[in-house]
């Protein structure tokens, strides 16, 4: 199969990233990198989470992230929802795009979620049809579909399950994710054809972490497969508070690099993504893990003195 000429970035840093912050991100800081990222020419930008504050206090303030950033005409900002009450908590500051998550595996379901596979899909009915009623776009999410942290495994045939489960839902795009960052690319060549043989290669999307550097490597073998929606983390923000030593999301910035330097469009200015980091790295007084952000930056850095 021909690899895609142009490529779409879904931007995780604001959501997937930041609610992995030990400490709390002020609601500004959070408005002003969404914003900066919008400028980018990413087409999604993944805002914020209306999962419960009790679970997730680094992301409370999310409707009044979600009511105040500027919504760029042309980007989707979907926001994660686990319930009709989180539901009806974004609907109430206009959102237009939900996202909903489970797991190819049980303990990590039962884990993150408290509830097996099989009652998330059942939760997760009444809220899509809610949200398709409404007008919304629906994304799903597929976590630990190439393994486990709780060491229970996961067969490629229990991904494409939930896959097609959410696709019957009503999803329009299903990200699979590698959460744990275990995945390597015979892993993802066995996986996407699998997949492609039930859901249409152009709403599947696959969300590698580098936790183990693997994460490109998996990308070009899903390139490789036909697949052409990638998610990815500003700066390489992020991981899964419910996933111990789940660190490393890819770097928006690595995916960059790869993709323009292969030839393929993203319609994304790296250096306005690099900008983005920068503020928030400043803000949060850490340094990143983006490879090709750490590189380009020094670089710089060098030119200038």
């Amino acid at each position: 199969m021909q690899r895609p000429k142009r490529v779409t970035v879904a931007e995780m840093g604001p959501r997937d990233g930041l609610q992995n912050e030990h400490e709390l991100v002020p609601t500004e800081t959070k408005i002003a990198f969404i914003d900066m990222l919008s400028e980018s020419g990413l087409p999604i930008v993944e805002a914020t989470s209306f999962v419960s504050p009790k679970a997730i206090p680094q992301l409370a303030d999310g409707a009044e992230v979600y009511a105040a950033i500027r919504k760029r005409p042309g980007v989707r900002y979907p926001v994660l929802v686990p319930n009709m009450r989180g539901y009806e908590r974004a609907r109430a500051v206009d959102v237009r795009e939900i996202a909903v998550f489970t797991a190819a595996s049980e303990r990590f379901t039962e884990r993150n979620i408290r509830m097996s596979i099989a009652e998330s899909i059942e939760t997760f009915r009444e809220v899509v049809r809610h949200a398709k009623a409404d007008g919304l776009r629906v994304r799903g999410y597929v976590s630990t579909a190439f393994g486990s942290p709780f060491g229970d495994e996961v067969p490629p045939k229990n991904v494409v399950d939930v896959a097609v489960a959410l696709a019957d839902l009503g999803c329009d795009e299903i990200s699979i994710g590698d959460t744990i960052g275990v995945g390597v690319p015979s892993q993802v060549e066995e996986l996407v054809p699998m997949l492609a043989r039930r859901i249409p290669l152009e709403r599947l999307a696959m969300h590698f972490h580098d936790t183990r550097g693997t994460a490109l490597a998996n990308v070009y073998a899903a390139l490789g497969c036909g697949i052409s929606i990638f998610d990815s983390s500003s700066g390489g923000l992020g991981g899964c508070p419910y996933a111990p030593g789940a660190t490393g999301n890819l770097g928006t910035e690595d995916l960059l690099y790869l993709l323009h330097a292969m030839g393929i469009e993203t319609g994304v200015d790296l250096d306005r993504v690099r900008a983005a980091s920068r503020f928030i790295a400043r803000e949060l007084g850490h340094a990143l893990t983006s490879k090709a952000y750490t590189a380009m930056e020094a670089r710089d850095a060098i030119s200038a003195s």
